[in-house]
């Protein structure tokens, strides 16, 4: 499965033999939800990520059943009831990168703007971010929100005091040269 998605990631953002191509060698997507009577967080490290130093693609998908939950009934209820992990498997972003240069090591203020597919709804997205050049590597930093109701994620009223209308991402990459 971890091949075909990086196959069907190459293909997607049209990384060339050419072009000076990262692949992620570590990452980790987080998101939470601050609701009155709970708060809520799940972190997955199953993400992968590809990154076209030349053109700015850059993309990645999370495997939604990837995210860890710290009870197990909550995590059954994320992937059963409100994203329907069976029916929509994935969560993708297809987009550029812009407002960087690799040849300078330390951290940039950049901009992602590309399609977030999530719930099988996909959505236009300008994400700030920063970029980090050190010893060889590139990192990727990013926190925004993801709206449920943009992505036609349905939350019980009786549930409305134990999760936020809006979620705040966390994604983190560390990218190595391919």
């Amino acid at each position: 499965m971890r091949v075909f998605l990086i196959v069907m990631l190459v293909w997607t953002v049209g990384l060339s033999a050419e072009g000076q191509s990262y692949r992620t060698e570590k990452c980790a997507v987080r998101f939470f939800s601050s609701a009155p009577l709970e708060d809520i967080k799940a972190d997955n490290k199953e993400a992968i990520g590809v990154f076209n130093a030349d053109s700015g693609d850059f993309a990645f998908v999370v495997q939604i059943k990837g995210f860890q939950f710290a009870k197990s009934l909550m995590q059954e209820h994320f992937n059963e009831n409100f994203m329907e992990s069976d029916k929509y498997p994935r969560g993708t972003f297809e987009g550029k990168i812009d407002g960087y240069d690799l040849s300078a090591s330390g951290e940039q203020q950049v901009m992602a703007s590309g399609k977030m597919k999530i719930h099988g709804v996909e959505q236009q997205m300008d994400v700030d971010g920063k970029l980090i050049v050190r010893g060889g590597k590139v990192f990727m930093d990013a926190v925004f929100p993801v709206k449920l109701e943009d992505h036609d994620i349905d939350i019980p009223k009786i549930l409305f005091q134990k999760i936020a209308e809006e979620v705040e991402v966390t994604v983190h990459f560390e990218f190595k040269e391919d």
